[in-house]
């Protein structure tokens, strides 16, 4: 068989940081082969110019690290007239608005905890050595129709452990920092700033796209002198820069348009994370006024209860940090209070339902417009298995009230879903991470 050498280069390799130093910022260009560092590739952006049918329809992912005891969770039958199982029971009166899944996973995603961060990106092996991560299913989104409304995207957070864990992640593997006070966020989406914070605004956006503007032109001058496949990354990479320029200008139009108004008021963050339930309700809340409002239509949360100390709700106080209390061994104690948090979750995601349902949007509930991902990484948080995850998808258009039931011991793929949910955005899009086609047995109402 004829085989092809390798290609050597006998070529000065070029220096990036050189390239960038005229312009006395860094701002990240696609791996070439005329460098010899390993940057990562920007992936090409596409968006599209508005939604289908003119309905806007949104995305809420949320991820509890340390999953839920799946005995209470999953179901003994499968299909449409399935039995509740004990925590589902807490959602029976929204039983036609979702869909639970079993024997789903993420592919080759391992390494127990830090699978968190793949939630929302099903990139492999998260554990191993030179992982990088890829696109979230949430920025995806954000990247294609972001544009069409004040914020592109809100990345929600509990008691997170900033810097080394979130749910967004930038095309090219960037994590992106939760935002973990509500007070912020509804100060950015309903507060209005001052005259001159507002122009000051702008013109920092102004700035930022002038420097595009400035990297963009050397890198014009830099394709006349590389090879073909360097010029292919660099049209990709020009493309990236003019859709973030694109972004950065609607940015400025919206700095200057009325924050909408709601009845709503400031929201008073709690000063512990042992309040980590109403910490939760707060997020859900921020949710659904930014929904509400058509602020944004893509948002993820990550409650990173591997990061949460004992916690307080009601009269009930557990006695050991969450974590802990995951590896709970069989102790009939720890697991009688995973089963009261667990529970506490099922009514928290109820009364989100509850209230997403009673928005109206041109006469439909907003609920019917929201799909809602909430899950888990682990299937067991007591062994750390990335197997069996916890998968309950709600609202969106789709016809719910069933029971998804795979292989448990040799799953499906949930990136799947992922599939199915941004072919129901309007978007065009066959593939996502490891997905083999759209989600087997979900139908569009």
């Amino acid at each position: 068989m004829k085989t092809t050498a390798p290609f050597v280069s006998t070529r000065p390799a070029l220096s990036r940081r050189q390239f960038l130093r005229g312009t006395g910022i860094l701002l990240s260009l696609p791996l070439l082969e005329a460098m010899t560092p390993a940057f990562a590739t920007v992936a090409k952006r596409a968006a599209t110019d508005g939604t289908p049918g003119g309905k806007p329809r949104r995305f809420f992912g949320i991820c509890n690290n340390l999953g839920l005891l799946p005995e209470h969770f999953f179901p003994k039958q499968n299909g449409r007239d399935y039995e509740l199982s004990p925590y589902l029971e807490l959602l029976k009166e929204h039983r036609n608005d979702f869909t639970v899944f079993s024997g789903v996973w993420h592919p080759d995603v391992d390494g127990g905890h830090p699978a968190d961060n793949c939630f929302l990106t099903a990139a492999p092996h998260p554990g191993s050595a030179g992982f990088r991560n890829t696109i979230s299913l949430d920025q995806y989104v954000s990247e294609r129709i972001g544009h069409l409304t004040r914020f592109p995207s809100l990345t929600l957070g509990v008691n997170v452990q900033q810097g080394v864990r979130s749910l967004s992640w930038t095309g090219s593997g960037v994590l992106i920092p939760c935002e973990e006070k509500a007070a912020d966020v509804f100060s950015r989406m309903f507060l209005e700033g001052t005259q001159a914070e507002t122009e000051a605004q702008v013109r920092k956006l102004e700035t930022g796209q002038s420097i595009l503007d400035a990297v963009a032109g050397q890198a014009k001058e830099l394709q006349r002198t590389v090879g073909a496949r360097d010029r292919d990354r660099l049209d990709q990479y020009f493309t990236s820069v003019r859709e973030l320029e694109r972004r950065m200008k609607m940015s400025r139009e919206w700095e200057r348009k009325p924050k909408p108004k709601v009845s709503a008021s400031v929201p008073l963050d709690p000063a512990s994370p042992a309040a980590y339930m109403e910490k939760v309700k707060l997020m859900y809340d921020m949710a659904r006024l930014a929904f509400e409002t058509d602020s944004t239509r893509s948002i993820s949360l990550l409650l990173d209860s591997v990061n949460s100390p004992a916690i307080e709700f009601g009269d009930v106080k557990t006695s050991d940090g969450y974590h802990n209390l995951s590896h709970h061994g069989k102790s009939a104690q720890k697991l009688a209070q995973l089963k009261t948090i667990d529970e506490w979750h099922m009514k928290l995601l109820a009364n989100l339902f509850t209230e997403l349902k009673a928005v109206q949007e041109d006469g439909e509930p907003l609920l019917d417009r929201t799909m809602i991902l909430y899950g888990s990484n682990l299937g067991n948080a007591n062994t750390h298995v990335t197997t069996n995850m916890p998968a309950l998808f709600a609202g969106g258009g789709f016809r719910h009230g069933q029971h998804l039931a795979f292989d448990t011991a040799h799953n499906y793929p949930l990136p799947n879903l992922f599939v199915s949910l941004l072919q129901r955005m309007g978007l065009e899009a066959d593939k996502f991470a490891s997905s083999t086609g759209t989600m087997r047995g979900l139908e569009m109402a």
